[in-house]
């Protein structure tokens, strides 16, 4: 009689049981990351799982503990890896993926996004250091990810365009407009993914005059304001980092 059988079968139950999405995470993660995985893979493979899961509850633990309240942390920029392995993978359903884009983009920003929040005050929960390691993480993973523009959804590419304008190179930023042809002539200015891809472009411009005329423009009619003394682009990422959770509750930009 094997009497190791009947503890590795009710271990592997308990591993497998859950919503079905950590299944799926854990199924994807698996097979994307064979090796090593950081402390924040746990919450897909450990043995011991909160019983009060569902899906709602365990995909905002597991996106907390990777960008714990908007926040970097030592084990952040580590973490990064597994929302970037969830993005490129088309077993995960479009929203899930546009999650994974959408907390690369806000983890790449923190620090930017915090600093329009509270000028001139510091940010209460700054931390340059790991700030920084995070912010070289998700530029390490964003070439993947904008690789990936021809075979996603409307709402995900929007959200790429988002990223590629945190990291511009001339590569990426020469390829948002022939990218976004087809939101432009789909949603005219005035309408909330018009101005969020014309926006993406003035960026793209790099021209600071236009990025700040603009922001302040857009924040006067539609979002919360930061203050005029903060930087230009801390303000702008700050605003965009605001439109950008719109878009997947926009009607007509499926995920």
């Amino acid at each position: 009689m094997d009497t190791h059988a009947e503890p590795e079968q009710t271990r592997h139950f308990i591993i497998a049981s859950g919503p079905s999405i950590r299944q799926l995470f854990r199924d994807v993660v698996a097979e994307r990351l064979p090796g090593r995985r950081p402390p924040q893979a746990g919450m897909l493979f450990d043995a011991e799982i909160d019983p009060c899961w569902d899906e709602p509850t365990f995909l905002g633990d597991f996106y907390n503990e990777i960008l714990h309240q908007d926040t970097c942390q030592t084990t952040t920029a580590d973490g990064l890896v597994l929302l970037a392995v969830l993005a490129v993978d088309d077993r995960i359903p479009a929203r899930h993926r546009f999650k994974a884009v959408e907390l690369l983009f806000n983890a790449a920003t923190v620090a930017e996004r915090h600093l329009a929040d509270t000028w001139p005050a510091t940010p209460p929960h700054a931390d340059p250091l790991n700030e920084a390691r995070v912010r070289s993480a998700v530029r390490a993973h964003t070439p993947a990810l904008l690789n990936r523009w021809s075979a996603e959804c409307p709402a995900v590419r929007l959200a790429l365009a988002g990223l590629a304008v945190v990291f511009p190179t001339d590569r990426t930023l020469s390829a948002l407009t022939p990218r976004l042809r087809t939101f432009i002539h789909q949603h005219p200015p005035g309408t909330e993914i018009g101005d969020y891809v014309r926006f993406v472009l003035v960026l793209a411009s790099q021209d600071a005059d236009r990025i700040l005329t603009v922001t302040e423009g857009l924040t006067d009619a539609y979002w919360t304001g930061t203050a005029r003394g903060a930087p230009t682009r801390a303000r702008a990422l700050h605003l965009l980092g605001q439109m950008l959770t719109k878009v997947p509750r926009i009607r007509g930009v499926p995920t």
